[in-house]
């Protein structure tokens, strides 16, 4: 199953938070399930129409997911999902 895991800063919100197996085969339906299990996360993760926030990126091992979108991208049992939020200030 892929797992997912997540930037220390989603602590910060969800303290008990952890790498999470999940059985979705793209990543929109890996979201899902981690909504499931933190409710109310994936509003850090995508805006009100599913789209991946600006400062938010994925990764399926080292590469960026393509699809910002509609979070197509495909999953294989052993790939690492890894949620990202990008810091900024001055």
């Amino acid at each position: 199953m892929p797992v997912v895991k997540f930037t220390s800063n989603l602590k910060r919100f969800y303290p008990d938070l952890t790498p999470l197996e999940v059985s979705g085969e793209t990543v929109a339906e890996a979201l899902d399930q981690v909504e499931q299990n933190h409710h109310g996360l994936k509003d850090y993760i995508v805006d009100e129409n599913g789209v991946l926030r600006k400062h938010v990126n994925i990764f399926i091992g080292n590469d960026m997911i393509k699809d910002r979108q509609k979070l197509a991208d495909r999953l294989a049992d052993t790939d690492e999902m890894y949620i990202m939020q990008a810091l900024s200030g001055g």
